[in-house]
């Protein structure tokens, strides 16, 4: 079970089941990426390919740390076991987000 629990996204994120609120870190772990032009539709609006590089500021493992990340730096990062993205996303009743249920391996 791990002893802390780091949030590597810009957002406090409050998981609902418990109450629980991860501020955030003040490291946003991310995914580096290129957008290239790849043509115009109606010969006016462009189209980009995005291509996802790098992973940016993602700490290296640590015993007993769990670290909260976006769902495309978890799957970046397929080989790690200690990275958790937020769980099921949770609205009040003006469809603003308030939280999760629960994270995601």
């Amino acid at each position: 079970m791990p002893t802390n629990i780091i949030n590597l996204t810009p957002h406090a994120i409050t998981d609902v089941t418990t109450g629980t609120t991860f501020p955030p870190s003040g490291t946003v772990a991310r995914v580096a990426c290129d957008s290239i032009h790849a043509f115009n539709m109606n010969d006016t609006i462009p189209v980009f390919i995005t291509k996802f590089g790098d992973l940016q500021d993602l700490p290296a493992p640590q015993d007993g740390v769990v670290f909260i990340v976006s769902l495309l730096v978890k799957q970046a990062a397929k080989d790690r076991d200690d990275l958790v993205s937020p769980g099921t996303l949770v609205r009040d009743d003006k469809g603003n987000p308030i939280g999760c249920k629960g994270f995601n391996l």
